[in-house]
């Protein structure tokens, strides 16, 4: 469960005395003017209790339903439960204070009527919730701004480090369909081979600008990236994917897939004895990217895209962790399926 840290000590401090005086002076005023002694005590000690208890009552409710429903889509949940939860809390507070504390333990046989009670009580119950839930808001709002920016900054140092030594997409793209237009309609094999590498780049150039995409874009690029590895390997190269339909319209970031496949065939034996076989799982809110473990004496040269980026990527979608398993045999990364 989330935990959730306030910062609010001197917002209390200051606002429960404040409210404390404030409610007293504009709905028993008369009681201030007439120099009641009797009356001020019983009102200034009142509405201070009742203060005390609701601050710090909606405070709890306030944490807690913060720590039930930590999600962004869960906010209608959370702002129902919480509305309950505080009108509940106050009704019963107002209860305690009018009927034990006043009546029982001061003695105030003067009793207002109990709706006009609950009503006053609604006041800090009104202020303390619009303050949390103002300053949450705000620093959600940076924070989603941080994430933004951060984001940006990972998707750009992504695109420049995996097209790296590489020609323009643009022109490449484009060299792609003059060439499509030389290849004798007869080669059938090379006609694909450049279709699906066309496809390839395409994506490549749509998607750059997204954070996010659907898993059913990522997987009908990744389709079109196997190929071509396939057809350099052939059947020393397996790759097997199992995904409920309903998952195909989860989001990942773009490229993530593609950059898993890459380090899997960079970095193993691909070979007629030793063939490479790489399982795409569904399994929950995550995707399993798995392959059998046969690395190479000699690494090819890393461009430091790989993992790394991905975990930052992800870190700054969601909270939920991407997962890396090696054992002996297998070498197995998660990523969160986002909604």
């Amino acid at each position: 469960m989330e935990t959730v840290v306030l910062n609010d000590r001197k917002a209390r401090l200051i606002g429960i005395p404040l409210l404390s005086l404030m409610i007293p002076l504009v709905t028993h005023s008369d009681v201030f003017l007439a120099g009641n002694v009797n009356g001020i005590f019983h009102w200034l000690s009142t509405c201070f209790l009742n203060t005390f208890l609701l601050w710090e009552g909606n405070r709890y409710i306030f944490i807690k339903s913060r720590q039930f429903f930590p999600q962004y889509n869960q906010t209608t949940q959370r702002l129902v439960y919480q509305t309950l939860a505080s009108i509940a809390y106050t009704l019963l507070t107002t209860i305690v204070v009018d009927y034990f504390f006043c009546n029982q333990l001061l003695g105030w046989e003067e009793r207002a009527p109990f709706l006009i009670g609950f009503r006053i009580s609604l006041i800090p119950t009104l202020v303390v919730t619009l303050i949390y839930e103002s300053v949450f808001f705000f620093q959600a709002w940076q924070q989603n701004v941080k994430k933004t920016e951060s984001l940006a900054r990972e998707n750009v140092q992504s695109q420049l480090e995996a097209l790296k030594n590489q020609l323009d997409p643009h022109f490449l793209f484009n060299s792609m369909n003059t060439l499509a237009a030389l290849i004798d309609d007869e080669n059938a094999p090379a006609q694909k081979y450049l279709d699906q590498l066309s496809d390839v780049y395409r994506y490549v150039l749509v998607s750059r600008e997204r954070s996010t995409v659907t898993l059913e874009e990522e997987m009908a690029f990744l389709d079109a990236y196997i190929y071509l590895n396939k057809t350099r390997f052939r059947e020393n190269l397996m790759v097997e994917a199992q995904v409920d339909e309903a998952a195909y319209q989860k989001q990942v970031a773009p490229l993530s897939l593609q950059m898993l496949l890459e380090n899997a065939i960079k970095h193993n034996i691909i070979s007629k004895e030793n063939p490479l076989t790489i399982k795409i799982l569904q399994e929950n809110d995550y995707l399993s990217i798995a392959n059998n473990l046969q690395e190479k004496k000699t690494f090819e040269k890393s461009t430091k895209v790989g993992l790394q980026n991905i975990i930052n990527r992800y870190r700054l979608l969601t909270d939920q962790q991407v997962e890396i398993h090696k054992s002996e045999w297998n070498f197995t990364v998660r990523i969160p399926l986002l909604p």
